[in-house]
C-alpha cells in the first residue's frame, strides 16, 4: 500500500521558502553583535553598520559571494 501524500506539506514548504527569500530565515551575514541594534546599544554608542564606516566595510566583507 503507498503512503498518502501530506497536503500540507507542500503548502508549510511554501510558506518556509518565501520567509527564506525575504531574508527572514536562513544564515545571518551581518557580524554585527544584535546588541549594537538595541536601544541601549544605540544609545551607548555602539557601532552599527549605519552608523560606522568600519562597522559597514565588515558587513560588506561578511556578505560578499553570497
Amino acid at each position: 500500500m503507498a503512503a498518502k501524500k501530506d497536503g500540507g506539506a507542500d503548502e508549510v514548504q511554501a510558506k518556509v521558502d518565501e520567509a527564506q527569500a525575504q531574508g527572514f530565515e536562513g544564515v545571518r551575514v551581518d557580524p554585527t553583535p544584535l546588541e549594537n541594534y538595541t536601544l541601549g546599544g544605540v544609545t551607548s554608542g555602539k557601532p552599527t553598520p549605519e552608523t560606522d564606516d568600519k562597522a559597514a566595510a565588515k558587513a560588506r566583507e561578511a556578505s560578499a559571494g553570497l
